[in-house]
């Protein structure tokens, strides 16, 4: 990621004072070309959160510099996603320049317009659009003032990397460059700025190697853990044995005896800091406290249990025709519960941010997903006013919903306020799976039937505690009702026992996983194959299409379950992307452990930015899968959790990998959907089904571990 001098630039005021007029504005902002523009109607980008409380209105910038580089500042974030260079690739197909020219400047406070954060596979399909009606209007504005520079009607105009000419005397041109330089220019089209169609894309729909993949190969990438200031101390913060346990004593002589070491108390925060982390560390196993542990109320088995105890009325989320007629009507019943389990999100960087003040102003560089999140936080923890207040995100090594919470930045800024020095702040694993927000556990229950000519007549599905994203089904069904009780942000009082949160397409993997394997049982209730069970049921030529793409991609026939060879199906939607899923798996029938030998996986996401980059994710998310289908639980009594690393949580590993196959269904007339979630959804209940038909045993906990899948086969 480049910077040039002319990013340096304070906009702290531009964010925080919506009524700064222009004049100030153009002032503070200095030369170049500016574009404004709003993104999006606030009614829709209400509908996309999960929550409410998101500003009516903000304005994202965009700059064309007096040396002809571009700048974007976006308050997204990059944490592998790949956006860092599809967002360059839209601005630079419409403004006509090259994609070397663009510098992406994300995640700072101070230099980029709000932003409610990165997840839920948005950024593309929310943003994206804005940024190129922006890009196309700075395209058409240029335009104009090439045609006064030159004084050739702009009808005779052409652009090509930043470059206006004649179209038929070449040798009369200006640049970008060249009309930009010194100059402030405030102006506005008089008309709706006219977007490329796929057919014209130069940039858009090309393959682009990820434009960071040099800086993180070479380790020059710089997170939060990487930030060193002059002066700087290390934190150790004591933790509490579980969760809701209660501090009854406590004892610091022997720390505060090592030289240099700092304790620091304030309320509920207790630290030591020394410039070595070692040693702040060691001075850590010092501190003699004592804590009131709570009574184990629920373990990782009773939970389940629990949470249906819990549950409140529930809310029917999609209904249709009549469930006793529906019931009437089966002459077949199929009924069932599926399980999962808390999952931690475990991404490679645990939780880290650095806290600095200096002349009255905080600079918090933070591994975070929501900059402007951290920065009310902070505000508000610190009593600090907003343009006192600057969040940084660098490159994030790892997401996956978890880091929307920002618990590290705050003891972070605390810590700096009091000491007067900075601190950083980096979470062990041990408390990165403490203080994680975990996937919720979750149990869906599902009544079904079937008629006498097989199709399916009755359909009753309970989702409790996951959420109901990815709940509702895609089937012809003429007597439906799906409830949803809880979700996946722990609203509920008492049901869970520490705090669950997102965790990549949260609800969506527990709803699939529960829906496409009940699919499949009904499928060999009717006596047909999976696949032809689906295309017989599904109800749009979208999903059929995607069915049908990842069919011809497996390339082999399907027979009714179980067939002995382990080949499986999945389908769903997320973040508006049609995906279908199928797999062949082994399975040790002696040890219960299971291959998954390929994975074909077919996905619908409307016109695709970046092929290298959807195919990239699509790719993460079936390894990323394997991990909550097979092996990813977290172990508790209590509040007390033990799974603490990587020897007792097990993530997936290189010798796992299947042969991965991806399809990209061609739909350019459709504009770009989310591209970071939908794979990964699929990935229970295509394996869980390839088991089944390897081994002729259902699977109906997740993860499917050897331990459950030997007990499913009697043996355990």
């Amino acid at each position: 990621m480049k910077e040039k001098d002319y990013l340096d630039i304070d906009f702290i005021d531009i964010i925080t004072q919506p009524k700064i007029n222009r004049r100030d504005f153009l002032k503070r902002f200095g030369g170049g070309i500016i574009v404004f523009f709003t993104i999006g109607d606030a009614s829709t980008l209400i509908a996309q959160r999960e929550r409410p409380g998101y500003p009516s209105d903000f304005n994202a910038y965009l700059r064309i510099g007096a040396d002809g580089r571009v700048a974007c500042l976006v308050g997204k974030i990059e944490m592998g996603q790949g956006v860092i260079t599809s967002l360059a690739q839209e601005l630079a197909e419409e403004l006509d320049v090259s994609f070397d020219s663009v510098d992406m400047v994300m995640g700072d406070t101070d230099r980029c317009p709000w932003d409610m954060g990165t997840f839920g596979s948005l950024t593309t399909r929310s943003f994206g659009p804005y940024l190129r009606k922006a890009a196309a209007e700075a395209r058409a504005v240029l335009m104009e003032m090439g045609a006064e520079y030159l004084k050739i009607p702009i009808e005779m105009l052409q652009v090509s990397n930043g470059v206006i000419s004649h179209k038929k005397q070449s040798n009369k041109m200006i640049s970008y460059a060249e009309l930009t330089k010194g100059k402030i220019i405030e102006r506005h089209l008089a008309r709706e700025p006219i977007q490329k169609k796929p057919a014209d894309f130069k940039i858009m729909g090309k393959a682009f190697f990820r434009s960071d993949s040099l800086e993180k190969v070479t380790g020059k990438a710089k997170f939060a853990g990487d930030i060193q200031l002059p002066g700087m101390l290390y934190a150790k913060i004591l933790r509490p044995p579980a969760h809701d346990a209660q501090l009854k004593s406590i004892n610091t002589e022997a720390a505060e005896e090592i030289e240099g070491v700092q304790v620091v108390r304030d309320g509920d925060l207790i630290a030591v800091l020394h410039p070595n982390p070692e040693v702040a560390e060691k001075a850590l196993t010092k501190i003699n406290a004592k804590f009131d542990i709570p009574e184990l109320a629920v373990d990782d088995k009773s939970i389940f249990d629990h949470l249906l105890k819990v549950a409140d009325s529930g809310e029917v989320v999609a209904e249709g025709g009549n469930l006793a007629d529906g019931e009437k009507q089966a002459a077949t019943m199929v009924e069932a519960t599926y399980l999962n389990s808390y999952v931690a999100h475990s991404p490679m960087e645990p939780h880290t941010a650095v806290a600095h003040i200096d002349g009255g102003k905080i600079t918090v560089w933070a591994s975070t997903q929501a900059p402007f999140r951290v920065k009310s936080e902070i505000e508000r923890e610190l009593n600090f006013p907003s343009d006192k207040v600057r969040v940084i995100t660098p490159f994030v090594g790892g997401g996956f919903g978890g880091k929307t919470r920002n618990q590290q930045a705050i003891e972070a800024a605390r810590l700096a306020k009091l000491t007067g020095k900075p601190v950083q702040v980096a979470w062990t694993r041990k408390e990165e799976f403490f203080f994680d927000t975990f996937r919720p556990a979750a149990v869906v229950k599902i009544k079904s039937g079937l008629s006498d000519s097989g199709e399916i007549a009755l359909w009753d599905y309970h989702v409790y505690f996951a959420g109901e994203r990815g709940s509702q089904h895609f089937y012809n069904i003429a007597h439906h009702r799906t409830k949803s009780y809880g979700g996946w942000s722990g609203a509920n009082s008492g049901a869970h026992p520490f705090r669950v949160g997102a965790w990549r397409a949260p609800a969506n993997n527990t709803n699939t996983f529960a829906r496409e394997s009940h699919i499949d049982m009904l499928a060999e209730k009717s006596g047909l194959d999976p696949f032809t069970f689906r295309m017989k049921h599904l109800k749009e030529e979208k999903m059929k299409r995607v069915l049908k793409a990842a069919a011809e991609k497996f390339d082999k026939t399907f027979t009714k379950a179980p067939s002995g060879r382990g080949i499986g199906i999945s389908c769903g939607i997320d973040a508006d992307t049609y995906v279908s899923a199928i797999a062949e798996v082994e399975v040790d029938k002696k040890t219960g452990k299971v291959q998954v030998k390929r994975v074909v996986s077919a996905q619908d996401m409307g016109l695709v930015v970046n092929p290298q980059g959807a195919t990239i994710q699509m790719e993460g998310c079936i390894t990323m899968g394997l991990g909550y289908a097979l092996s990813e639980e977290i172990h508790f009594k209590g509040g007390n959790i033990l799974d603490t690393n990587f020897d007792t949580y097990e993530l997936p590993r290189f010798s796992w990998l299947p042969k991965i196959e991806t399809v990209l269904v061609d739909t350019d007339d459709e504009a770009p959907h989310g591209g970071g979630e939908p794979a990964i959804i699929t990935m229970g209940a295509v394996i869980a089904n390839a088991i089944y038909d390897a081994i002729g045993v259902r699977l109906f906990q997740l993860p499917m571990t050897p331990e459950r899948i030997k007990e499913a086969m009697g043996q355990g």
